[in-house]
């Protein structure tokens, strides 16, 4: 019987310091993990001033007279801004590029607008 106590003892032993290696190994692996959270803040903040400057753009769009914002998307990366969509005449396409170029902060227009066909 004492022989069996023992074996139990020794087997719990055994457990407990398994289980704390475990653990010791697993807080060593989080550890470099906070240098790469970190950068995470800067993605988010990144995609918040994409999404700042979009909405400025879009904004500079709508208060331009004679064009039509409504078939128009934005989109900005980086201070690079794409329009895209269509419009009903050439003059407005010019419009676009020349007033998303003026918004604060926009380095570049890509403008993919197209002209869309009378009656639709």
């Amino acid at each position: 019987m004492k022989a069996f106590q023992a074996i139990k003892m020794v087997g719990g032993a055994l457990i407990v310091l398994a289980s704390i290696n475990a653990y010791a190994q697993s807080s060593d692996a989080a550890a470099p993990a906070a240098p790469a959270a970190s950068s995470a803040p800067s993605a988010k903040a990144d995609k918040a001033a994409n999404r700042a400057l979009g909405r400025k753009v879009r904004s500079a769009l709508s208060k331009t007279k004679g064009l039509s914002v409504t078939n128009i998307t934005v989109r900005a990366r980086g201070g690079a801004v794409t329009l895209a969509g269509t419009v009903p005449e050439q003059p407005q396409v010019d419009l676009a590029t020349q007033a998303a170029q003026a918004v604060p902060g926009v380095t570049s227009v890509k403008n993919a607008l197209s002209i869309r066909p009378v009656g639709q």
